[in-house]
Protein backbone atom coordinates (compact mmCIF):
# COMPACT_ATOMS: atom_id res chain seq x y z
CA UNK A 1 0.00 0.00 0.00
CA UNK A 2 1.53 3.49 -1.29
CA UNK A 3 1.85 6.02 1.52
CA UNK A 4 -1.31 8.48 1.62
CA UNK A 5 -0.95 11.02 -1.16
CA UNK A 6 1.46 8.71 -3.50
CA UNK A 7 0.47 7.42 -6.17
CA UNK A 8 0.52 3.54 -6.88
CA UNK A 9 0.49 0.92 -9.89
CA UNK A 10 -2.50 0.07 -7.94
CA UNK A 11 -3.94 3.69 -6.88
CA UNK A 12 -3.39 5.64 -10.02
CA UNK A 13 -3.55 9.14 -9.28
CA UNK A 14 -5.35 12.49 -11.39
CA UNK A 15 -4.89 16.12 -10.79
CA UNK A 16 -8.44 17.51 -11.74
CA UNK A 17 -9.05 21.55 -11.74
CA UNK A 18 -10.55 20.82 -8.33
CA UNK A 19 -8.03 18.86 -6.51
CA UNK A 20 -6.00 15.46 -6.41
CA UNK A 21 -8.08 12.13 -6.54
CA UNK A 22 -6.88 8.40 -6.32
CA UNK A 23 -8.88 5.49 -7.97
CA UNK A 24 -8.18 1.74 -8.50
CA UNK A 25 -7.14 -0.60 -10.98
CA UNK A 26 -9.59 -3.15 -12.03
CA UNK A 27 -8.85 -5.62 -14.96
CA UNK A 28 -6.08 -2.90 -16.41
CA UNK A 29 -8.06 -0.25 -16.40
CA UNK A 30 -8.15 2.93 -13.87
CA UNK A 31 -10.99 3.42 -12.43
CA UNK A 32 -12.56 6.55 -10.30
CA UNK A 33 -15.74 6.92 -8.98
CA UNK A 34 -17.69 8.84 -6.72
CA UNK A 35 -16.32 12.20 -8.41
CA UNK A 36 -18.21 15.71 -7.47
CA UNK A 37 -19.28 17.84 -10.47
CA UNK A 38 -21.25 20.11 -8.53
CA UNK A 39 -22.01 21.27 -5.04
CA UNK A 40 -24.83 19.34 -3.26
CA UNK A 41 -27.92 20.79 -4.57
CA UNK A 42 -29.42 21.13 -0.61
CA UNK A 43 -30.43 23.89 1.06
CA UNK A 44 -29.77 27.20 -0.51
CA UNK A 45 -28.99 25.77 -3.10
CA UNK A 46 -32.34 23.01 -3.39
CA UNK A 47 -33.86 23.55 -6.66
CA UNK A 48 -31.17 26.29 -7.66
CA UNK A 49 -29.23 25.60 -11.05
CA UNK A 50 -25.79 23.41 -10.61
CA UNK A 51 -23.18 25.10 -9.11
CA UNK A 52 -18.98 24.07 -9.92
CA UNK A 53 -18.14 21.85 -6.86
CA UNK A 54 -15.71 23.52 -4.56
CA UNK A 55 -11.68 22.25 -4.55
CA UNK A 56 -10.13 20.48 -1.97
CA UNK A 57 -6.85 20.23 -0.29
CA UNK A 58 -4.82 16.89 -0.32
CA UNK A 59 -6.18 13.25 -1.75
CA UNK A 60 -9.22 12.61 -2.57
CA UNK A 61 -10.65 9.00 -2.51
CA UNK A 62 -12.30 7.97 -5.38
CA UNK A 63 -13.40 4.38 -5.30
CA UNK A 64 -16.84 4.33 -4.11
CA UNK A 65 -19.95 5.42 -6.39
CA UNK A 66 -21.73 8.40 -4.90
CA UNK A 67 -25.45 8.38 -3.46
CA UNK A 68 -28.28 8.33 -6.07
CA UNK A 69 -30.52 11.56 -5.80
CA UNK A 70 -34.04 10.85 -4.36
CA UNK A 71 -36.03 8.97 -6.85
CA UNK A 72 -39.65 7.02 -6.71
CA UNK A 73 -39.62 4.15 -4.76
CA UNK A 74 -42.39 2.48 -7.26
CA UNK A 75 -40.25 1.82 -10.14
CA UNK A 76 -37.21 0.87 -8.38
CA UNK A 77 -35.65 -0.84 -4.82
CA UNK A 78 -34.82 2.08 -3.35
CA UNK A 79 -31.28 3.02 -2.44
CA UNK A 80 -30.50 3.05 1.30
CA UNK A 81 -27.04 5.09 0.53
CA UNK A 82 -26.64 8.08 2.46
CA UNK A 83 -25.44 11.48 1.36
CA UNK A 84 -26.37 14.58 -0.18
CA UNK A 85 -23.38 14.56 -2.68
CA UNK A 86 -25.78 13.42 -5.18
CA UNK A 87 -24.10 15.16 -8.50
CA UNK A 88 -21.23 13.11 -9.40
CA UNK A 89 -19.05 11.33 -12.20
CA UNK A 90 -17.59 7.83 -12.86
CA UNK A 91 -14.54 7.51 -15.00
CA UNK A 92 -13.16 4.24 -16.49
CA UNK A 93 -9.48 4.77 -18.50
CA UNK A 94 -7.70 2.52 -20.14
CA UNK A 95 -4.56 5.49 -19.34
CA UNK A 96 -4.94 8.53 -16.93
CA UNK A 97 -2.36 10.25 -18.70
CA UNK A 98 -3.11 13.86 -20.13
CA UNK A 99 -1.23 12.58 -23.80
CA UNK A 100 -3.26 9.80 -24.48
CA UNK A 101 -6.28 11.54 -26.27
CA UNK A 102 -8.83 9.13 -26.25
CA UNK A 103 -12.80 9.21 -27.17
CA UNK A 104 -14.76 9.90 -24.65
CA UNK A 105 -18.16 8.33 -23.82
CA UNK A 106 -20.67 10.11 -21.41
CA UNK A 107 -23.38 7.88 -20.15
CA UNK A 108 -26.88 9.22 -18.97
CA UNK A 109 -29.25 6.32 -17.35
CA UNK A 110 -32.99 6.43 -17.89
CA UNK A 111 -35.71 5.62 -15.45
CA UNK A 112 -38.74 7.81 -16.52
CA UNK A 113 -36.71 11.06 -15.19
CA UNK A 114 -38.01 9.45 -11.88
CA UNK A 115 -35.20 6.76 -11.27
CA UNK A 116 -31.73 6.22 -12.48
CA UNK A 117 -28.25 5.45 -10.52
CA UNK A 118 -24.94 5.36 -12.46
CA UNK A 119 -23.99 3.16 -9.46
CA UNK A 120 -25.68 -0.06 -10.96
CA UNK A 121 -23.75 -2.54 -11.94
CA UNK A 122 -25.82 -2.83 -15.33
CA UNK A 123 -23.22 0.50 -16.15
CA UNK A 124 -19.86 -1.23 -14.94
CA UNK A 125 -18.05 0.32 -18.01
CA UNK A 126 -15.09 -2.27 -18.11
CA UNK A 127 -15.65 -3.51 -21.08
CA UNK A 128 -16.28 -0.19 -23.13
CA UNK A 129 -13.46 1.58 -21.34
CA UNK A 130 -11.16 -2.02 -22.91
CA UNK A 131 -12.29 -1.48 -26.31
CA UNK A 132 -9.89 1.46 -25.84
CA UNK A 133 -12.37 4.62 -24.83
CA UNK A 134 -12.65 6.80 -21.89
CA UNK A 135 -16.23 6.44 -20.10
CA UNK A 136 -18.06 8.85 -17.81
CA UNK A 137 -21.32 7.83 -16.49
CA UNK A 138 -23.13 10.22 -14.40
CA UNK A 139 -25.84 11.00 -11.72
CA UNK A 140 -28.50 13.86 -12.18
CA UNK A 141 -31.60 15.08 -10.14
CA UNK A 142 -34.51 12.73 -11.01
CA UNK A 143 -38.33 13.75 -10.48
CA UNK A 144 -39.72 16.63 -8.28
CA UNK A 145 -35.94 18.32 -7.90
CA UNK A 146 -34.90 17.59 -11.23
CA UNK A 147 -37.88 17.90 -13.45
CA UNK A 148 -41.04 19.68 -12.00
CA UNK A 149 -41.72 23.09 -13.10
CA UNK A 150 -41.67 24.93 -9.70
CA UNK A 151 -42.44 28.84 -9.26
CA UNK A 152 -38.90 30.24 -8.84
CA UNK A 153 -36.63 28.01 -9.88
CA UNK A 154 -35.29 27.57 -13.55
CA UNK A 155 -36.92 24.50 -15.20
CA UNK A 156 -34.95 21.19 -16.24
CA UNK A 157 -32.83 21.18 -13.06
CA UNK A 158 -32.01 17.42 -14.24
CA UNK A 159 -30.90 18.61 -17.75
CA UNK A 160 -28.98 21.41 -16.57
CA UNK A 161 -27.11 18.71 -13.91
CA UNK A 162 -25.78 17.22 -17.29
CA UNK A 163 -24.56 20.28 -18.82
CA UNK A 164 -22.69 20.75 -15.91
CA UNK A 165 -21.85 16.91 -15.96
CA UNK A 166 -20.47 17.86 -19.56
CA UNK A 167 -18.77 21.16 -18.65
CA UNK A 168 -16.53 19.20 -16.40
CA UNK A 169 -16.07 16.71 -18.56
CA UNK A 170 -14.60 19.10 -21.11
CA UNK A 171 -12.74 20.61 -18.09
CA UNK A 172 -11.06 17.66 -16.98
CA UNK A 173 -10.84 14.75 -18.96
CA UNK A 174 -8.03 15.33 -20.55
CA UNK A 175 -6.16 14.32 -17.09
CA UNK A 176 -7.70 10.59 -17.93
CA UNK A 177 -6.24 10.18 -21.17
CA UNK A 178 -9.41 11.47 -22.69
CA UNK A 179 -9.77 14.08 -25.55
CA UNK A 180 -12.10 17.00 -24.73
CA UNK A 181 -12.96 17.26 -28.63
CA UNK A 182 -14.00 13.88 -29.27
CA UNK A 183 -16.84 13.58 -26.74
CA UNK A 184 -19.76 10.84 -27.37
CA UNK A 185 -22.96 11.51 -25.30
CA UNK A 186 -25.18 8.07 -25.30
CA UNK A 187 -28.41 7.67 -23.12
CA UNK A 188 -31.40 4.81 -23.14
CA UNK A 189 -34.94 5.71 -22.75
CA UNK A 190 -34.94 9.11 -20.56
CA UNK A 191 -31.51 9.14 -20.89
CA UNK A 192 -31.66 9.25 -24.86
CA UNK A 193 -34.54 12.00 -23.97
CA UNK A 194 -32.07 13.59 -22.37
CA UNK A 195 -29.69 12.95 -25.12
CA UNK A 196 -31.60 14.85 -27.77
CA UNK A 197 -32.92 17.28 -25.66
CA UNK A 198 -28.70 18.48 -25.25
CA UNK A 199 -28.97 18.23 -29.15
CA UNK A 200 -31.40 21.34 -28.85
CA UNK A 201 -30.25 23.39 -25.89
CA UNK A 202 -28.05 25.80 -26.24
CA UNK A 203 -26.26 25.51 -22.68
CA UNK A 204 -25.11 22.55 -24.22
CA UNK A 205 -23.45 23.62 -27.45
CA UNK A 206 -19.89 22.29 -28.16
CA UNK A 207 -19.84 19.99 -25.22
CA UNK A 208 -20.20 16.79 -27.43
CA UNK A 209 -19.04 16.22 -31.40
CA UNK A 210 -21.55 12.61 -31.44
CA UNK A 211 -24.61 11.66 -29.64
CA UNK A 212 -26.14 8.25 -29.33
CA UNK A 213 -30.10 7.99 -28.49
CA UNK A 214 -31.21 4.55 -27.53
CA UNK A 215 -35.46 4.53 -27.56
CA UNK A 216 -36.03 8.32 -27.07
CA UNK A 217 -39.37 9.07 -25.93
CA UNK A 218 -41.82 10.89 -27.29
CA UNK A 219 -42.67 12.85 -24.14
CA UNK A 220 -41.92 16.45 -23.44
CA UNK A 221 -44.14 18.78 -21.54
CA UNK A 222 -45.36 22.41 -22.16
CA UNK A 223 -45.24 24.69 -19.27
CA UNK A 224 -48.88 24.24 -18.64
CA UNK A 225 -48.79 20.87 -18.29
CA UNK A 226 -45.42 20.78 -16.26
CA UNK A 227 -47.49 23.37 -14.24
CA UNK A 228 -50.35 21.68 -13.63
CA UNK A 229 -48.58 18.09 -12.72
CA UNK A 230 -46.48 20.63 -10.24
CA UNK A 231 -49.94 21.55 -8.55
CA UNK A 232 -50.72 18.00 -8.12
CA UNK A 233 -47.62 16.94 -6.14
CA UNK A 234 -47.67 20.26 -4.27
CA UNK A 235 -51.39 19.26 -3.14
CA UNK A 236 -50.10 15.54 -1.69
CA UNK A 237 -47.48 17.40 0.21
CA UNK A 238 -49.95 20.67 1.63
CA UNK A 239 -47.63 22.48 0.40
CA UNK A 240 -47.44 25.49 -2.23
CA UNK A 241 -45.77 24.94 -5.73
CA UNK A 242 -43.28 26.90 -5.12
CA UNK A 243 -39.21 26.61 -3.85
CA UNK A 244 -40.68 27.97 -0.21
CA UNK A 245 -43.03 25.76 -0.08
CA UNK A 246 -41.49 22.59 -1.50
CA UNK A 247 -38.60 23.15 -0.05
CA UNK A 248 -40.50 22.29 3.53
CA UNK A 249 -40.12 18.88 2.57
CA UNK A 250 -37.30 17.15 2.98
CA UNK A 251 -35.30 15.30 -0.19
CA UNK A 252 -35.57 12.41 0.81
CA UNK A 253 -39.56 11.98 1.51
CA UNK A 254 -40.57 14.34 -1.67
CA UNK A 255 -40.39 11.65 -4.27
CA UNK A 256 -43.17 10.00 -2.57
CA UNK A 257 -45.58 12.67 -3.47
CA UNK A 258 -44.63 11.75 -7.25
CA UNK A 259 -45.24 8.46 -6.69
CA UNK A 260 -48.73 9.05 -4.94
CA UNK A 261 -49.37 11.06 -8.16
CA UNK A 262 -48.01 7.99 -10.32
CA UNK A 263 -50.58 5.59 -8.90
CA UNK A 264 -53.70 7.50 -9.94
CA UNK A 265 -52.92 9.56 -12.82
CA UNK A 266 -56.00 7.84 -14.80
CA UNK A 267 -58.28 10.37 -12.10
CA UNK A 268 -56.19 13.58 -14.78
CA UNK A 269 -57.14 11.77 -18.13
CA UNK A 270 -58.98 14.49 -19.10
CA UNK A 271 -56.23 17.25 -18.32
CA UNK A 272 -53.50 15.75 -19.21
CA UNK A 273 -54.40 13.15 -22.06
CA UNK A 274 -51.75 10.73 -23.05
CA UNK A 275 -49.45 10.71 -19.97
CA UNK A 276 -52.36 8.78 -17.78
CA UNK A 277 -52.46 5.94 -19.69
CA UNK A 278 -48.29 5.28 -19.25
CA UNK A 279 -48.08 6.87 -16.04
CA UNK A 280 -45.27 9.78 -16.98
CA UNK A 281 -45.19 12.06 -14.47
CA UNK A 282 -41.89 14.14 -15.32
CA UNK A 283 -40.34 14.82 -18.57
CA UNK A 284 -38.16 17.80 -19.86
CA UNK A 285 -40.06 20.61 -20.15
CA UNK A 286 -40.40 23.25 -23.39
CA UNK A 287 -39.99 26.02 -21.23
CA UNK A 288 -38.60 28.54 -23.97
CA UNK A 289 -35.07 29.15 -21.74
CA UNK A 290 -33.13 25.67 -20.98
CA UNK A 291 -35.10 23.83 -23.45
CA UNK A 292 -36.44 26.35 -26.40
CA UNK A 293 -37.79 23.72 -28.45
CA UNK A 294 -38.71 20.22 -29.33
CA UNK A 295 -35.81 18.13 -29.95
CA UNK A 296 -37.59 17.30 -33.70
CA UNK A 297 -38.69 20.94 -34.27
CA UNK A 298 -35.13 21.78 -33.06
CA UNK A 299 -33.26 19.43 -35.47
CA UNK A 300 -35.28 19.86 -38.00
CA UNK A 301 -34.87 23.73 -37.85
CA UNK A 302 -30.57 22.61 -38.08
CA UNK A 303 -29.83 22.65 -34.74
CA UNK A 304 -27.28 20.86 -33.72
CA UNK A 305 -26.08 20.22 -37.33
CA UNK A 306 -22.29 19.66 -36.94
CA UNK A 307 -23.32 16.71 -34.45
CA UNK A 308 -23.02 13.47 -35.80
CA UNK A 309 -26.31 11.45 -34.67
CA UNK A 310 -26.72 7.27 -33.76
CA UNK A 311 -30.18 6.87 -33.08
CA UNK A 312 -32.70 3.62 -33.09
CA UNK A 313 -35.07 1.57 -31.34
CA UNK A 314 -35.76 -1.94 -30.34
CA UNK A 315 -38.40 -3.38 -31.98
CA UNK A 316 -40.78 -4.74 -28.73
CA UNK A 317 -41.18 -1.63 -26.95
CA UNK A 318 -43.52 -2.08 -24.85
CA UNK A 319 -43.46 -5.88 -23.93
CA UNK A 320 -41.71 -5.02 -20.94
CA UNK A 321 -44.39 -2.26 -19.40
CA UNK A 322 -47.01 -4.97 -19.85
CA UNK A 323 -45.02 -7.41 -17.56
CA UNK A 324 -44.62 -4.84 -15.31
CA UNK A 325 -48.66 -3.89 -15.23
CA UNK A 326 -49.73 -8.05 -15.29
CA UNK A 327 -51.40 -7.71 -18.42
CA UNK A 328 -48.66 -9.64 -20.37
CA UNK A 329 -50.76 -12.48 -22.34
CA UNK A 330 -53.84 -10.73 -21.07
CA UNK A 331 -54.70 -7.42 -22.95
CA UNK A 332 -58.91 -7.03 -23.26
CA UNK A 333 -60.21 -5.75 -26.00
CA UNK A 334 -61.03 -2.78 -24.09
CA UNK A 335 -57.63 -2.10 -23.48
CA UNK A 336 -56.59 -1.86 -26.30
CA UNK A 337 -59.38 0.46 -27.73
CA UNK A 338 -58.53 2.56 -25.24
CA UNK A 339 -54.97 2.89 -26.22
CA UNK A 340 -55.52 3.07 -29.83
CA UNK A 341 -58.21 6.01 -29.15
CA UNK A 342 -55.80 8.21 -26.28
CA UNK A 343 -52.36 7.39 -27.89
CA UNK A 344 -52.96 7.80 -32.01
CA UNK A 345 -51.81 10.47 -34.15
CA UNK A 346 -55.30 11.48 -35.08
CA UNK A 347 -58.72 11.07 -34.10
CA UNK A 348 -58.80 8.65 -37.09
CA UNK A 349 -56.09 7.04 -35.63
CA UNK A 350 -57.66 3.54 -34.12
CA UNK A 351 -59.34 2.20 -37.57
CA UNK A 352 -56.40 3.18 -39.12
CA UNK A 353 -54.20 0.75 -36.94
CA UNK A 354 -56.94 -1.93 -37.03
CA UNK A 355 -56.80 -1.50 -41.18
CA UNK A 356 -52.65 -1.16 -41.78
CA UNK A 357 -52.30 -4.47 -39.21
CA UNK A 358 -55.31 -6.49 -40.42
CA UNK A 359 -53.69 -10.22 -39.13
CA UNK A 360 -52.57 -8.29 -35.35
CA UNK A 361 -54.73 -9.39 -32.57
CA UNK A 362 -55.76 -7.15 -29.54
CA UNK A 363 -52.50 -7.75 -27.73
CA UNK A 364 -50.20 -6.98 -30.95
CA UNK A 365 -51.96 -3.90 -31.35
CA UNK A 366 -52.29 -2.71 -27.90
CA UNK A 367 -48.16 -3.26 -27.82
CA UNK A 368 -47.53 -1.93 -31.08
CA UNK A 369 -49.71 1.35 -30.49
CA UNK A 370 -47.99 1.74 -27.22
CA UNK A 371 -44.23 0.91 -28.41
CA UNK A 372 -44.78 3.84 -31.66
CA UNK A 373 -46.05 6.52 -29.60
CA UNK A 374 -43.64 6.06 -26.47
CA UNK A 375 -40.06 5.06 -28.36
CA UNK A 376 -40.12 4.04 -31.71
CA UNK A 377 -41.53 6.54 -33.55
CA UNK A 378 -39.62 9.40 -31.28
CA UNK A 379 -37.06 7.54 -32.28
CA UNK A 380 -37.42 7.31 -36.21
CA UNK A 381 -38.93 10.68 -36.06
CA UNK A 382 -35.22 12.08 -34.48
CA UNK A 383 -33.78 10.92 -37.93
CA UNK A 384 -36.23 12.44 -40.38
CA UNK A 385 -35.66 15.41 -37.91
CA UNK A 386 -31.75 15.44 -38.47
CA UNK A 387 -31.69 14.47 -41.98
CA UNK A 388 -34.29 17.63 -42.81
CA UNK A 389 -31.95 19.62 -40.49
CA UNK A 390 -29.32 18.75 -43.07
CA UNK A 391 -27.19 16.65 -40.50
CA UNK A 392 -25.76 13.29 -40.15
CA UNK A 393 -27.44 10.25 -38.66
CA UNK A 394 -27.22 6.05 -38.46
CA UNK A 395 -30.58 4.70 -37.83
CA UNK A 396 -30.59 0.91 -35.86
CA UNK A 397 -33.59 -1.67 -34.53
CA UNK A 398 -32.49 -3.95 -31.90
CA UNK A 399 -34.69 -7.37 -33.17
CA UNK A 400 -33.12 -10.16 -31.39
CA UNK A 401 -35.30 -12.21 -28.88
CA UNK A 402 -33.68 -12.58 -26.05
CA UNK A 403 -34.54 -15.73 -24.11
CA UNK A 404 -34.52 -14.80 -20.89
CA UNK A 405 -38.22 -15.56 -19.48
CA UNK A 406 -38.22 -17.86 -22.23
CA UNK A 407 -38.21 -15.48 -24.57
CA UNK A 408 -41.62 -13.93 -23.62
CA UNK A 409 -40.68 -10.65 -24.07
CA UNK A 410 -38.88 -10.46 -27.33
CA UNK A 411 -36.75 -7.53 -28.29
CA UNK A 412 -38.14 -5.86 -24.82
CA UNK A 413 -37.02 -1.70 -24.04
CA UNK A 414 -33.68 -1.85 -21.99
CA UNK A 415 -32.41 -5.12 -24.05
CA UNK A 416 -29.67 -2.62 -25.51
CA UNK A 417 -28.56 -1.73 -22.13
CA UNK A 418 -26.26 -5.12 -21.26
CA UNK A 419 -25.55 -5.54 -24.68
CA UNK A 420 -23.84 -2.08 -25.12
CA UNK A 421 -22.53 -2.63 -21.62
CA UNK A 422 -21.22 -6.03 -22.37
CA UNK A 423 -22.68 -7.06 -18.53
CA UNK A 424 -24.57 -9.84 -19.35
CA UNK A 425 -24.35 -11.50 -16.28
CA UNK A 426 -24.91 -8.93 -13.55
CA UNK A 427 -26.86 -6.20 -12.74
CA UNK A 428 -30.71 -6.44 -13.37
CA UNK A 429 -31.34 -6.32 -17.04
CA UNK A 430 -29.17 -9.32 -17.15
CA UNK A 431 -32.33 -11.08 -16.23
CA UNK A 432 -33.18 -10.36 -20.11
CA UNK A 433 -30.60 -12.44 -21.50
CA UNK A 434 -30.65 -15.61 -19.57
CA UNK A 435 -28.55 -17.91 -17.27
CA UNK A 436 -25.74 -18.61 -18.30
CA UNK A 437 -25.34 -15.75 -21.59
CA UNK A 438 -25.81 -17.86 -24.36
CA UNK A 439 -22.82 -17.78 -27.52
CA UNK A 440 -25.17 -15.26 -29.45
CA UNK A 441 -25.53 -12.81 -26.76
CA UNK A 442 -21.86 -12.83 -25.91
CA UNK A 443 -21.49 -12.20 -30.33
CA UNK A 444 -24.47 -9.74 -30.43
CA UNK A 445 -23.17 -7.49 -27.63
CA UNK A 446 -19.68 -7.60 -29.40
CA UNK A 447 -20.93 -6.50 -32.32
CA UNK A 448 -22.70 -3.39 -30.53
CA UNK A 449 -20.39 -2.43 -27.88
CA UNK A 450 -17.92 -2.40 -31.17
CA UNK A 451 -20.10 -0.29 -33.10
CA UNK A 452 -20.83 2.39 -30.53
CA UNK A 453 -17.34 2.59 -29.54
CA UNK A 454 -16.31 3.11 -33.36
CA UNK A 455 -18.94 5.53 -33.65
CA UNK A 456 -17.26 7.60 -30.32
CA UNK A 457 -13.90 6.99 -32.39
CA UNK A 458 -14.49 7.95 -36.06
CA UNK A 459 -18.18 8.86 -36.26
CA UNK A 460 -18.61 5.84 -38.32
CA UNK A 461 -20.39 2.44 -36.75
CA UNK A 462 -20.19 0.44 -39.88
CA UNK A 463 -23.36 1.03 -41.76
CA UNK A 464 -24.52 3.33 -44.23
CA UNK A 465 -26.11 6.66 -42.81
CA UNK A 466 -29.54 7.48 -42.88
CA UNK A 467 -31.21 9.10 -45.64
CA UNK A 468 -34.98 10.13 -46.63
CA UNK A 469 -34.27 7.65 -49.93
CA UNK A 470 -33.40 4.15 -48.47
CA UNK A 471 -33.47 4.60 -45.30
CA UNK A 472 -30.88 2.42 -44.41
CA UNK A 473 -31.38 0.69 -41.09
CA UNK A 474 -29.28 -1.69 -39.18
CA UNK A 475 -31.00 -4.35 -37.90
CA UNK A 476 -29.16 -6.14 -35.14
CA UNK A 477 -29.55 -9.52 -34.36
CA UNK A 478 -28.24 -13.14 -35.13
CA UNK A 479 -26.86 -12.70 -37.68
CA UNK A 480 -27.11 -8.91 -38.08
CA UNK A 481 -27.93 -7.18 -41.69
CA UNK A 482 -28.91 -3.32 -43.24
CA UNK A 483 -31.64 -3.11 -44.34
CA UNK A 484 -35.08 -0.51 -45.16
CA UNK A 485 -36.65 0.53 -42.23
CA UNK A 486 -38.89 -1.89 -41.25
CA UNK A 487 -41.18 -0.54 -38.99
CA UNK A 488 -42.77 1.28 -42.46
CA UNK A 489 -46.27 0.41 -41.49
CA UNK A 490 -45.97 2.04 -37.79
CA UNK A 491 -43.65 5.13 -39.81
CA UNK A 492 -46.40 6.13 -42.59
CA UNK A 493 -49.37 6.01 -39.91
CA UNK A 494 -46.98 8.57 -37.95
CA UNK A 495 -44.85 10.39 -40.32
CA UNK A 496 -47.09 13.51 -39.85
CA UNK A 497 -46.89 13.92 -36.20
CA UNK A 498 -44.55 16.33 -35.18
CA UNK A 499 -44.68 15.35 -31.50
CA UNK A 500 -45.25 18.62 -30.13
CA UNK A 501 -44.83 19.62 -26.39
CA UNK A 502 -47.86 17.44 -24.51
CA UNK A 503 -50.39 20.14 -23.71
CA UNK A 504 -53.01 20.67 -20.82
CA UNK A 505 -56.35 19.76 -21.85
CA UNK A 506 -58.26 21.69 -19.93
CA UNK A 507 -62.31 20.56 -19.99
Amino acid sequence: MAAAGTPSESEPQVRTAAGVLRGRREAGLAVFRGIPFAEPPVGELRFAAPRPVRGWEGVRPAVAYGPPPPQSAILAVADSTAGDDWLTVNVWTPEPDSGTGLPVMVWIPGGGYAIGNSGLPDYDAGNLAATGTVVVTLNYRLGIEGFAQIEGAPANRGLLDQVAALEWVRDNIRVFGGDPDRVTVFGQSAGAGSVAALLVMPRAAGLFRRAIAQSVPGTFFSPELATDLTAAFATELGVAPTVSGLSEVPPDLLPAAGDEVFVKMDRWRERWGRITLRPIPYAPVIDGDVLPTTPWQGLADGAARDVELLVGHTRHEHRLFSLIDGVLGQVTREQTETALHVLTADPDGARRYREAFRDADDEELYELVNADWLFRMPSVALADARIAGGGRVHLYELTWTAPGMGGALGACHGLDVPLVFGNLASGRTAMLIGDPPPPEATELSAHIRGSWTAFAAHGDPGWPAYDAGQRLTQIFDTPSTVTAYPEETSRLLWRDFTFPALPLHVP
